[in-house]
């Protein structure tokens, strides 16, 4: 073997064989092949579902290997927990028992095989272990001591064939997290006739070692580094500042996944509703699942003093859930705790680990804050449980996976119809899923998936929470309402302060409103909260600039942030009009291609881009225009808030009234002093639609029997400057879908 054709790397290599298999092939051959081969089908694909990958297979004998230490030896604990499940069911002497090593090691990787004193040290701890049991080494016991709610009993450093130096090797207990100590030689026999006497100082010393047995399970401070303040990425703010990372899946079945990942979120979602906390968002905590990381270095890069972690076991109805909290600064435990409960006590068990966290941080809440932490929104833990289901889906956001999350949420408001956040989360999935060309995934057109947001916000608004006023705020927008926007975001951030989704819809919605430089401050206060995604705040940085005059302030934002993120669309657009501006034309042309690229549009919809200040919207085009967008999808639709159109002069356009217009199509719209409208045009099935309209505050709404499927629909209307009656575009009214422009008939 030449040099250059293998590879050194270290990985974390799984050896696993059957203990007395020579024994059960010469007992029942047949037999023996027939459950080896379902336990290796079992163990493979437990390999799998916990990111590792098989090397080889040779007889009783698996190989495999994972990039991380706490995946392989969770994998081992749920092989070994399917087995034992298994092996019941069997008569004793067929009982088919592996026995598992673990190891941390270099490797020579060639042709997709692994070599060298990794696997070899993996295989001698195989025979360390027990029938059922796995053995780990101590360079995989450091990188897992404070990851996983397991036990270990240290049984020395082992001389092993083959191996220079000696191994030391530690046996995983699979229940609660303490070190034990390897066993000691015996001590010789107390005679009976002292063991009266010694019987009551056994009782004490007993009771002092289970003490502090105790003390050090929930107090002890494990070999954690302290973190340094100089090497924090960002400063410490004046309030306590957490990070939760994504609590570790301890349950048997993998498919648990969004379970323990529900959890963990739902404890970021309750503490963030804290005004005295910085919380680090979810997406910046769960880059950390399954890695080998260290508190300190979570500490320093996320920029905070407190990390909590932890792990969830559920067997059926039962709920185990392990937490404990640290205090990076010092290395110390602040407190460690288990929960045990059943699937019905679930929020009561999230409660009490919220209320740790806020008295051991000393949190004072105000009183609305008090009542906000502990709302869950249902009570019925089915329905949380779908709830769960579908936001993991959304998250993962691709086209099948939002489908998933509509029947998953769909599902959770049929348990419970009044469970406002899955309403608001249906409402956020229809809107994001149109905004990003993906309503296929609905198996919905363009309009109806846009009307199905605003049934849902409707609903949500009921009992509103942060996400239904974020949702509200960004359809607000759409409809040129700048105020009503702002103020829907501002309840948003009052009920969930620490939400960086929140904070860069206001950025956005900010920049569009004539505030962009208010708008540039949300955006940091986003990325603070959110610091290792931070493309999608430097996005809405370069916007703020762009909206200030700033190009290039706004290509360097906007360039960092597609280099991070090169699925970036928006941002695209600004770039391609900054960069013109500043005369870099070959540069713009690129964005302007990239942009119809990744958004997959063929044309350029300014009823998306809601300038408040015409002359940024007129800059905005001017640059476009340069940058190669067609110039003919970019007539200016600016309307001010001056012109809107209210109240009793709303009412006397509309009712009675006669209105004719085009796209889509041409059309007429005849309207009754009582509401009912009459509509006519090429794009209404069979040429007429009936239905009603009604005044609600400032807005116009109607409800047609064909179109939209009966759904009603609300608009915005505004004056023209520049229409006539003959072009037919006096008046500008906007909807949830599009602009529409018409004249009334006199």
């Amino acid at each position: 073997m030449s040099p250059e054709s293998f590879k050194r790397k270290l990985t974390a290599i799984l050896s696993a064989d059957v203990k007395g298999y020579s024994r059960l092939m010469g007992e029942d051959e047949a037999e023996t092949v027939k459950t080896l081969t379902a336990y290796r089908k079992i163990m493979g694909e437990l390999i799998h579902q916990h990111r590792g990958r098989v090397i080889d297979s040779p007889g009783d004998n698996i190989l495999a290997e994972f990039a991380s230490v706490v995946d392989a030896v969770q994998c081992s604990v749920a092989a070994q927990n399917e087995f034992k499940a298994r092996n019941a069911e069997l008569p004793e002497s067929r009982r088919m028992e592996f026995r598992i090593g673990v190891n941390l090691g270099d490797v020579i990787e060639e042709e997709n095989r692994i070599y060298g004193d990794g696997v070899n040290i993996a295989a001698r701890l195989e025979a360390l272990a027990d029938p059922g049991g796995i053995c780990i080494s101590k360079t995989a016991f450091d990188q897992i001591e404070s990851k996983l709610p397991l036990g270990y009993e240290y049984l020395g450093e082992q001389t092993v064939k083959n191996i220079a130096k000696a191994v030391g090797a530690y046996k995983v207990l699979m229940e609660p997290r303490v070190v034990v100590a390897g066993a000691k030689d015996k001590k010789p026999s107390i005679p009976v006739w002292r063991r009266k006497g010694v019987l009551a100082g056994a009782v004490a010393v007993l009771i002092v070692i289970i003490g502090l047995a105790v003390w050090n399970f929930h107090f002890r401070a494990l070999s954690i580094e302290p973190a340094s303040k100089e090497k924090m990425a960002f400063p410490l703010p004046d309030k306590p500042s957490i990070a939760v990372l994504p609590f570790v899946n301890m349950s048997d079945d993998p498919e648990q996944e969004y379970f323990s990942d529900g959890m963990t979120e739902d404890l970021i979602t309750d503490l963030s509703k804290i005004s005295g906390l910085l919380v680090i968002a979810r997406n910046s905590t769960f880059l950390y699942k399954g890695k080998p990381v260290k508190i300190r270095q979570v500490a320093e890069e996320l920029g905070v003093r407190y990390v909590l972690e932890g792990s969830v076991r559920r067997a059926g109805d039962q709920v185990r859930i392990n937490a404990q909290l640290i205090d990076a600064l010092t290395g110390q435990h602040l407190w460690a705790e288990r929960y045990d409960g059943s699937m019905k006590d679930v929020f009561s068990l999230q409660d009490k680990i919220n209320q740790k966290i806020v008295g051991a941080l000393a949190v004072k809440l105000t009183a609305g804050e008090k009542t906000l932490v502990n709302q869950k929104g249902t009570n019925d833990p089915a329905a949380y449980e779908e709830f769960m289901k579908g936001r993991e889906y959304y998250l993962r956001f691709t086209k099948e996976d939002l489908g998933k999350a509509e029947a998953c949420f769909k599902r959770t408001i049929e348990l419970d119809p009044n469970f406002s956040r899955a309403q608001a989360a249906l409402a956020l999935l229809y809107l994001e899923g149109t905004n990003n060309g993906m309503q296929d995934a609905f198996k919905l057109n363009y309009e109806v998936a846009r009307l199905r947001a605003r049934l849902h916000l409707m609903e949500a608004m009921k009992k509103p929470t942060s996400i239904a006023y974020q949702v509200a705020g960004l359809m607000d927008l759409n409809l040129r309402e700048w105020d009503e926007a702002i103020s829907q975001l501002q309840k948003a951030l009052a009920l969930d302060p620490n939400d960086p989704a929140c904070h860069s819809a206001m950025s956005w919605v900010l920049s569009m409103s004539g505030r962009p430089a208010e708008g540039m401050e949300y955006a940091k206060t986003g990325m603070r909260l959110d610091p290792l995604n931070p493309a999608r705040y430097l996005g809405d940085i370069g916007i703020a600039h762009f909206c200030m005059g700033e190009w290039q302030e706004a290509v360097v934002a906007i360039e960092k942030a597609l280099k991070l993120n090169p699925e970036l669309g928006p941002p695209l657009a600004v770039l391609a009009s900054a960069y013109a501006h500043l005369d870099r034309i070959e540069e713009a042309k690129a964005s302007s291609k990239a942009y119809y690229k990744r958004t997959v549009a063929y044309r350029f919809y300014l009823y998306f881009w809601p300038f408040k200040d015409r002359r940024v919207e007129d800059s905005f085009v001017e640059g476009l225009i340069k940058a190669g967008f067609g110039s003919g999808t970019l007539v200016s639709i600016h309307v001010s808030k001056e012109d809107q159109i209210t109240g009793d002069d709303l009412r006397a356009l509309y009712f009675p009234s006669t209105l004719t217009g085009f796209m889509p199509g041409n059309w007429s719209a005849e309207t009754t002093k009582d509401g009912t409208v009459t509509y006519r045009g090429s794009y209404v099935t069979g040429g007429v639609d009936t239905g009603r309209a009604w005044l609600e505050g400032e807005r116009l709404w109607f409800q047609l029997q064909k179109s939209y499927h009966g759904m009603a629909y609300c608009v915005t209307i505004f004056k023209n400057p520049k229409g006539t009656p003959e072009t037919r575009d006096e008046y500008i009214r906007f909807t949830d879908l599009y602009y529409q422009k018409f004249s009334r008939v006199r």
